[in-house]
């Protein structure tokens, strides 16, 4: 389960984060392309935009539900 004392710092305010687990999969930027996102010098995914609408909502709990290591919380501030 995803850690929101653990997260990245490149995640922006709001509901989904990503955190240390992160092992790059791609899963949630192929899921959210919208609202996910990969930092290419740390080698893991961030929430760049967080959820604006029920679509995206939909797509970012996909991804939370299908990350293979729960990677990705949605109880973030």
């Amino acid at each position: 389960m995803a850690d929101a004392a653990n997260k990245y710092s490149q995640n922006i305010t709001g509901k989904f984060y990503v955190d240390d687990q992160c092992i790059d999969c791609d899963l949630c930027r192929e899921t959210a392309p919208a609202n996910f996102t990969r930092d290419d010098d740390g080698g893991h995914s961030y929430v760049f935009k967080q959820a604006e609408n029920e679509a995206e909502q939909a797509l970012c709990d996909e991804a939370m539900a299908g990350c293979p290591v729960e990677a990705i919380g949605s109880d973030g501030e």
